[in-house]
């Protein structure tokens, strides 16, 4: 080889290796997201043009002409035509098996009157005159005024052969029909279970029909037939699509409502669908914990969940707690009596002793605690308990959760902050509608209703919020519970001035509240909840700018784009495909 050509060699291993380190510095990306206007919810850098995507991962965030470095022959361009990106949405606070279910049954939701929800059951029974029992929820307390309770006489006229079994839209009371009651052996000589109550005839003793808490699995639910595996993965992919149209990449599942639907328990149906790449949310599970006690056998459960599901896409190592009911059904438990019964203060549903013990065994191990607490005697029990832990066990930043926090003292609110308790709320228990104003406010009493859902007071006082809906409690959907944090008011606009209004956050908290927070929560805020570099590539495009619109008008907001891991999960019918010049259809 002449001189000429070994000069020749050198410089081609010289230009190759310079090249190498140059791509090693500005790696080409798998997808470039362009023309687009980014909140990233990164408080050093809010605002960007495109970001760049690589293997999942977010690889760079900022303005337009410093993102082109990243663009190389294979590389996907998406562009975003002007519309706002945000981090993809978590919900904190979910039963997503549950959800996922009610959406192939009858839905109750809208009925404001008993006429209506007869005819919603007549229409449901007889289009699916195979199903042995005619399920479904929603049923809303006001329809049944002033007792707020149903009975069974208005099921039995329309459908007096064949079981009935509803849900209310809180999840804490159900209502049968006398066949239903018939089947599952109810009786007026029936006990009532601990922490539950089968409603009955003053006069009488039969019972109504009205079934609460822990009576619904004890005296009723265990009659009926449970889902069959092609059912629950039916209603799992239902869900799923729901959950990406609405924005949601993640969902906190806070145990299971009714039997054979936990979602920890359905956990091998999840890996199903994500080993056929068909999981398209990522999950963290609670396990349900009842009283009275914490075993040896549930603490080794809990911990062999964890050590099989662990991973960015399925996680266990969460606990969930009941500590009452709710304040609708005076369940809820109180500091002080309901003021419009001055007989009763509600219970807790755990002696506080082993709750607290049960709490700081848990802690020691690791486990993230999530505890049910609507009452401000519930709620303090909750605060004390974490906090006694953590000294207890010397530990720091676990992390637990109040679920709900309806109602709190106001010398309880700054424990959160201190404690460094999140606090996660669902912003469309709020929503100030009849059973808002009319049940709950009137039973919790006018003292106490000024410290309602204390979204600010908390935020205020240092604690983390993190919001999520409760589906099937409400729908999924953040997007009204986003516009119900910003307003305190229905979509008519009632009350003005919006339900306790000095409890209203910010555009820029609520949506924290739904991703950084979230992740926080979920002990993820180091890969998640954010758009910035070494986060996962999980983000939405929405079809309506929040910061240039009427915050009565966010509820309106629909997802054009759903992406989680950079790939594409979820297109609106409204969302032509963008071009890439260099790579052609985005898919």
């Amino acid at each position: 080889m002449n001189h000429a050509m070994r000069r020749g060699c050198l410089l081609a291993l010289i230009a190759a290796f310079l090249a190498s380190v140059a791509f090693a510095q500005n790696p080409s990306a798998d997808t470039l997201v362009i023309n687009a206007r980014i909140y990233t919810v990164n408080s050093k850098q809010p605002w960007a043009e495109g970001l760049a995507i690589q293997k999942g991962m977010i690889l760079a965030v900022g303005a337009a002409k410093d993102l082109q470095k990243y663009r190389g022959a294979t590389t996907k361009v998406l562009d975003a035509k002007g519309h706002l990106v945000l981090p993809g949405f978590t919900d904190s606070h979910i039963h997503f098996l549950d959800g996922a279910l009610s959406l192939l049954r009858v839905n109750l939701s809208q009925a404001k009157t008993i006429p209506e929800v007869q005819k919603l059951v007549k229409e449901y029974a007889d289009k699916n005159s195979a199903e042995p029992w005619v399920l479904g929820r929603g049923w809303q307390y006001p329809v049944f005024a002033p007792s707020g309770l149903p009975d069974k006489k208005y099921l039995d006229k329309i459908l007096p052969d064949r079981p009935v079994y509803l849900e209310a839209f809180d999840g804490h009371t159900w209502w049968a029909n006398r066949k239903a009651l018939q089947i599952a052996g109810v009786t007026a000589k029936t006990p009532d279970p601990p922490n539950g109550k089968i409603v009955r005839d003053r006069a009488t003793g039969e019972p109504t029909g009205a079934i609460q808490e822990d009576a619904a699995d004890a005296v009723i639910r265990r009659a009926i037939p449970l889902p069959t595996r092609d059912e629950k993965l039916r209603a799992l992919r239902a869900g799923l699509r729901e959950a990406n149209r609405v924005g949601l990449v993640r969902v906190h599942s806070a145990g299971g409502v009714n039997i054979g639907s936990s979602d920890l328990e359905n956990a091998a149906l999840f890996d199903e669908l994500r080993k056929s790449s068909e999981l398209t949310v990522r999950m963290y599970l609670a396990y349900r914990l009842d009283p009275p006690t914490l075993t040896r056998k549930e603490l080794a459960e809990i911990e062999a969940a964890r050590q099989k599901y662990h991973d960015d896409w399925i996680a266990a190592g969460a606990v969930k707690f009941f500590l009452d009911g709710v304040v609708e059904g005076h369940t809820a438990a109180m500091l002080t009596p309901y003021s419009d019964d001055p007989k009763q203060i509600g219970a807790l549903f755990w002696d506080p002793a082993e709750y607290k013990q049960a709490v700081e065994r848990l802690d020691r191990g690791g486990f993230q605690v999530f505890t049910h607490a609507i009452g401000d005697r519930a709620v303090r029990l909750a605060l004390d308990s974490y906090e006694s832990a953590a000294k207890v066990n010397h530990t720091q930043d676990a992390r637990h959760r109040v679920e709900h926090i309806e109602t709190v003292a106001e010398e309880d609110i700054p424990q959160f902050g201190r404690v460094g308790v999140i606090a996660s709320f669902q912003p469309l228990h709020a929503y100030p509608d009849d059973d808002t104003l009319n049940i709950w406010a009137r039973n919790v009493g006018p003292e106490r209703a000024q410290r309602a859902w204390a979204w600010h007071s908390i935020e205020s006082a240092g604690g983390v919020l993190a919001f999520g809906s409760d589906w099937p409690v409400v729908t999924l959907n953040p997007w009204p519970g986003v516009q119900s944090a910003l307003t305190r008011q229905t979509d008519e606009g009632d009350p003005p001035g919006g339900f306790v209004p000095k409890e209203r956050i910010s555009l820029e908290d609520a949506i924290q509240a739904y991703t950084l927070g979230a992740a926080i929560a979920g002990r993820r805020e180091k890969t998640e909840g954010s758009i910035e570099p070494g986060r996962v590539a999980d983000l939405i495009i929405i079809s309506q700018d929040l910061f240039k619109i009427e915050p009565s008008d966010i509820g309106k907001t629909e997802v054009m784009l759903t992406m989680v891991g950079g790939t594409i999960v979820y297109q609106s019918p409204h969302w032509a495909e963008a071009k890439s010049a260099a790579a052609g259809k985005v898919e």
